[in-house]
């Protein structure tokens, strides 16, 4: 690790510096943090292999690989990031207890940044984290490990504003893109999501000092064989009181999918949560905009909202989900505000309203 943490330094320190992993070379990096500030832009250029030590001991450890506090950063290539999971993988039961484990890649503080190109395999947790960073774009990049790989999720951002991931292909054992709180302006384009969970802002509520969401557009992606489509989760009952606006779901392609749409205002994983109680998170201002495809449920659309900040100005255009060939079903539950245009596939889900 230290050659490449003498090359990221001079990198750092000279405008326009370049780190290179060259293709056809494969290192071993127990963990590496690649800091700024830099001066100028920076390329670290991702052509070879860098892989994860499988010794637990190091599990410990938040991130495998982080870049922190750098304006102006490119990496690129195409070159992959093996997090050599399966160990650790094998060692949580997907419960409450499961042990701690590094995610492969955290993208902290870091402004103006392009990441394109990459592969991220078999990560111990999350392939990606994008935290506290603005104006990042991500594009034309590969995150793979299989269905069954627990909290794999592909790539999580929170607290950030700016963000763009486009052109990107996603096979996981969680979810393909999460939100968690404090993100605003966040553009998720051209994903093919599955396995996995789906894209889901949250769970949130679980602690206290979270941040509102806004500005969040999901288009033309496509889901396959995930246990969750498009899905919104917070806590009941919640310790913060956010909001979570402006949401919109345009032209997606659903395929064998389980729960396509889902608002989910009572999350309790693992029975974690008292199970009595509301969220307190307003949900507002969420639009579905030709939506259509397979689901594996017959409930289609399952909007699940709190009883005391009910869910408000929810839309549904162009929404056409069919169960075996027969149209699915829709249920919904203390939702203000709901629009049906375009013939929906539920023509019973505005009764089934409790305002």
């Amino acid at each position: 690790m230290k050659a490449f943490a003498d090359a990221w330094k001079n990198a750092c320190q000279t405008p326009g510096g370049v780190v290179t992993v060259p293709a056809g070379e494969t290192f071993l990096v127990s963990s590496g943090e690649f800091e700024g500030p830099c001066n100028g832009q920076t390329l670290f250029q991702m052509d070879g292999i860098l892989v994860a030590s499988e010794d637990l001991k190091l599990d410990d450890t938040e991130f495998w690989i982080t870049f922190h506090k750098i304006d102006d950063l490119v990496l690129s290539g195409t070159g992959v990031f093996d997090g050599k999971g399966a160990l650790s993988w094998s060692l949580c039961d997907r419960s409450s207890n499961c042990h701690h484990r590094p995610a492969s890649l955290r993208i902290h503080d870091v402004t103006n940044a392009y990441i394109q190109g990459i592969t991220s395999l078999n990560s111990k947790m999350f392939h990606f984290h994008i935290h506290n960073s603005q104006n990042v774009n991500v594009e034309n990049i590969h995150i793979t490990a299989p269905h069954d790989s627990p909290n794999t999720d592909g790539i999580h951002i929170s607290n950030s504003r700016d963000v763009k991931i486009a052109d990107t292909v996603i096979g996981t054992g969680d979810d393909c893109v999460s939100l968690g709180d404090g993100c605003a302006n966040v553009n998720i384009s051209g994903v093919a999501c599955g396995p996995g969970h789906g894209i889901s802002i949250g769970s949130l509520g679980k602690y206290s000092d979270e941040e509102d969401i806004s500005g969040v557009t999901v288009m033309n992606c496509s889901l396959s064989n995930t246990s969750n489509g498009l899905r919104i989760k917070t806590w009941a009952p919640s310790k913060s009181s956010i909001v979570v606006s402006d949401i919109t779901y345009a032209d997606i392609t659903l395929d064998n999918v389980t729960n396509p749409i889902i608002i989910d205002q009572h999350y309790c994983p693992h029975d974690e949560c008292q199970k009595e109680g509301e969220s307190s998170i307003q949900i507002k201002g969420v639009k579905y905009i030709n939506v259509r495809g397979s689901s594996t449920t017959e409930e289609g659309i399952k909007v699940k909202c709190s009883k005391s900040n009910p869910c408000e100005d929810v839309e549904f255009s162009g929404v056409e989900l069919n169960v075996n060939g027969n149209p699915a079903i829709a249920s919904c539950s203390n939702v203000g505000g709901l629009f049906l245009e375009s013939n929906p596939v539920c023509p019973n889900l505005l009764p089934l309203c409790i305002k």
